[in-house]
């Protein structure tokens, strides 16, 4: 990981796709304990430090990831990421291109716990959750479709799911139709964008993420 923004309250990283944002049942090393450390180092702080997780990514995904260093800040991030406060943007590499360049999808998604993968259905069915994002085709390469989306609700695999339904899996991402997986086990979508009101200062927050190396994300000429 790296660090992206830090000031008293928060703390943003750029996660790599290997890194885990909270404890599993890998044991591995969580994302939200490295950062503890490099808070502790850097102000060569004894004992415990607060830490607060105020949104997840999942494992295979890479990008901004926001932390809270007080409680104060946690308790109102919690709250903006509830209402919808927190503008999140993604960019994601498929192989098929949409047939619209751009559109909203809106699905309902049933999440099935054992297999750790979301359904979608294009009407409400029971146990379902009503899904919204926005998409925009921003660029192409010779193999692929640079994809940016706007979550509108924050569902379990709400991105991979929908652009799946949609006929446009994500690069790597075996558990929804990609035919290979990523050498690296990553899939190929980034927490590009985010941008918010900072809980304590009131202050507008618009932070980008550099893109993952490799030459996949560097061949794209922009729409």
């Amino acid at each position: 990981m790296t660090v992206v923004y830090e000031d008293n309250h928060i703390i943003v990283v750029n996660k790599t796709a290997s890194e885990i944002v909270q404890g599993d049942k890998t044991g591995d090393t969580p994302l939200s304990e490295t950062v503890k450390e490099y808070i502790k180092n850097k102000y060569n702080k004894p004992g415990n430090v607060f830490l607060g997780v105020t949104h997840r990514l999942d494992r295979p995904v890479s990008g901004l990831v926001v932390f809270a260093k007080t409680s104060k800040a946690l308790s109102r991030l919690n709250d903006m990421f509830r209402l919808g406060e927190v503008k999140k943007t993604y960019w994601a590499v498929v192989k098929e291109r949409p047939k619209e360049l751009e559109g909203e999808l809106t699905n309902w998604l049933v999440r099935n716990e054992k297999q750790n993968k979301s359904y979608a259905y294009l009407k409400e069915v029971p146990n379902s959750k009503k899904a919204i994002l926005r998409y925009k085709l921003i660029a192409h390469s010779e193999n692929y479709h640079l994809l940016e989306v706007d979550l509108q609700t924050g569902r379990h695999h709400q991105i991979r799911c929908q652009l799946a339904k949609m006929g446009c899996p994500i690069k790597g991402d075996l558990k929804y139709g990609s035919p290979r997986s990523n050498p690296d086990g990553s899939i190929c979508l980034h927490a590009r964008k985010v941008q918010f009101i900072h809980p304590v200062s009131k202050e507008e927050i618009c932070l980008t993420a550099p893109l993952p190396p490799g030459n996949l994300w560097k061949g794209f000429d922009m729409e």
